[in-house]
């Protein structure tokens, strides 16, 4: 039976773990529309919002909720406003949205509220920020849990959901990184005018809840990152507050040895990470796909905390200049063990194949919690 799902993305990120499982949904017959909003539509973020709309055979459907530098709730309660319009004008079968951003919570208090069913990527983990409380928040708010490890399955368990709402299907974005990019490295340098033959990839984004230290934690990297003599492509942050004081650092790093890029299309990206030396940072994609390709990466700060286990991630603080020294020094360019603690790259079958069960329909959404003994 052909069912409309609509997939909510507010940012680069999640849009590269929903788009595998949109992809799969779209081939089996569905009709798939994205409600594009957040720093899609934001210049200083790439404007990525065209990245979305570059998917045949799905509807877009684009909703500015904030301008630069608006408080959180501000944006919440706008993308709330919206979402809700969309939603009552179109009644989805079926609302999916990723993790712990303000658009994915806001997606999750519409969908609760009118009694549509909704899907939620990548709940039942944990990190060191706010992040985590909007992820257990979208958890209690939506009717199906498409978890990436076993581990995350049992927190969601722990939040009191019946076991036959909570789908371990691994880490949809690894689906993208397990198969060929379909570009070249030299297509990727070209495109991107990245001059080296040899380089580290960072990211470093905001902590909402360090605000008042996080340009220090800026500097404290980037000038480590400096005193390395290495070349890095750097990906700017994202739009969370906070993210100006990171453009502050950016801005005056040297550009024979840095290339600031405000995003990247995904295959580019891939692409990007298969051929790095290291990553370093405090994105996802550092305990992530970096290990899931493995690739050596250094995870600074709180943000992903407790978030993996690989053994090819190395954590510290932003001020531990000796220790990112050494881990350039010593794990530069030496691959690690493929690390599959999320997933195998298969997500967007299982994804499907669970879309497929009459009783993931029959389901009723009331909610009740569930007590585990």
């Amino acid at each position: 039976m052909t069912r409309h799902l609509l997939f909510l993305t507010g940012t680069r990120a999640d849009f590269g773990k929903l788009e595998p499982l949109a992809t799969a949904a779209r081939d089996a017959g569905h009709r798939v529309t994205f409600f594009v909003t957040g720093m899609h539509m934001m210049d200083r973020y790439g404007l990525t919002r065209n990245e979305v709309r570059r998917m045949p055979g799905v509807n877009v459907h684009e909703f500015v909720n904030q301008a630069e530098g608006d408080p959180q709730d501000a944006v919440l309660a706008r993308t709330v406003t919206g979402f809700s319009a969309y939603v009552r004008e179109t009644r989805p079968d079926l609302v999916v949205l990723h993790g712990d951003r303000i658009e994915a919570l806001a997606g999750a208090l519409v969908a609760a509220t009118n009694y549509v069913r909704s899907a939620h990527v990548e709940g039942g983990e944990v990190s060191g920020t706010i992040d985590e409380v909007f992820r257990h928040c979208n958890t209690k708010l939506c009717t199906h849990h498409f978890v990436s490890s076993e581990a995350a399955a049992r927190r969601v368990m722990a939040l009191g959901e019946p076991p036959e709402t909570i789908h371990p299907i691994g880490s949809p974005e690894l689906d993208f990184h397990a198969r060929p990019s379909g570009v070249t490295l030299a297509e990727v340098q070209a495109r991107y005018a990245i001059p080296f033959a040899d380089y580290g990839i960072a990211t470093f984004h905001p902590v909402t809840s360090e605000q008042d230290s996080i340009g220090q934690q800026a500097a404290d990297l980037f000038g480590a990152l400096q005193a390395s003599g290495r070349n890095f492509v750097v990906i700017a942050p994202n739009n969370d507050p906070g993210s100006q004081a990171i453009f502050q650092v950016l801005e005056n790093l040297p550009q024979d040895r840095f290339r600031v890029l405000p995003s990247m299309r995904f295959a580019h990206f891939s692409e990007l990470m298969k051929n790095a030396a290291c990553m370093v940072g405090n994105s996802s994609a550092g305990v992530r796909e970096a290990p899931f390709l493995g690739l050596p990466s250094l995870d600074i700060g709180t943000r992903q905390s407790n978030r993996s286990d690989a053994p090819s991630v190395t954590a510290c603080e932003a001020a531990d200049r000796a220790v990112i020294l050494n881990f350039l020094a010593t794990h530069w360019g030496r691959p690690a063990d493929r690390h599959e603690g999320f997933g195998q790259g298969s997500a967007a079958d299982r994804f499907v194949e669970v879309l497929a069960r009459p009783d993931f329909w029959a389901l009723s959404l009331q909610k009740a919690f569930r007590d585990h003994v």
